[in-house]
C-alpha cells in the first residue's frame, strides 16, 4: 500500500490522523509518516485498514470459492473455506488462490487487488 492509498482510505473512513492512529493502535507520528511516504505501511496496518473499509462496504461479496470456481478438494485445503470467510479471503494468509498457498503478504495482495471478492477499485470509490 502506498502513501496515497493510505491517505485515501483514511479519508474514506472519515477519520482524522489521530482517530485512525487510535483505531490502528499506533502513533499519530506513524500515521503522518505513512501518508507522507517517509515510512512503508506495514502489512498488519494495511490489513486492518482494508478490513475496516470492507466492513463499511455494507454488501457482502460472493464467497471466494464461488468467484474462483473452486473444486471441493481445493476448498477443503483452503483456510477461507475452513473458517467460512469467503468474503474475507484476502484477509487470511495461506488461501489457495491460483492453487498457491503461503506467499508473502505483498504478493498475496497483488492478486487480491485484482479479484472481485476484495473489489479494491470500487472499495476505494465508496
Amino acid at each position: 500500500m502506498d502513501s496515497k492509498e493510505f491517505a485515501l482510505i483514511r479519508k474514506r473512513l472519515g477519520k482524522t490522523q489521530k482517530e485512525v492512529s487510535e483505531v490502528l493502535g499506533t502513533s499519530v507520528k506513524a500515521i503522518h509518516s505513512y501518508e507522507q511516504g517517509w515510512r512503508s505501511v506495514p502489512a498488519h496496518v494495511e490489513r486492518q485498514l482494508l478490513f475496516l473499509l470492507a466492513r463499511r462496504r455494507g454488501n457482502t461479496p460472493q464467497a471466494c470459492w464461488i468467484v474462483q470456481g473452486c473444486k471441493p478438494e481445493r476448498k477443503r485445503r483452503c483456510p477461507a473455506w475452513e473458517f467460512q470467510a469467503g468474503d474475507m479471503c484476502w484477509f487470511i494468509s495461506g488461501t489457495l488462490c491460483d492453487d498457491e498457498g503461503a506467499v508473502a503478504w505483498d504478493e498475496k495482495m497483488k492478486r487480491c487487488r485484482q479479484c472481485a471478492v476484495l473489489d479494491f477499485e470500487n472499495l476505494l470509490k465508496m
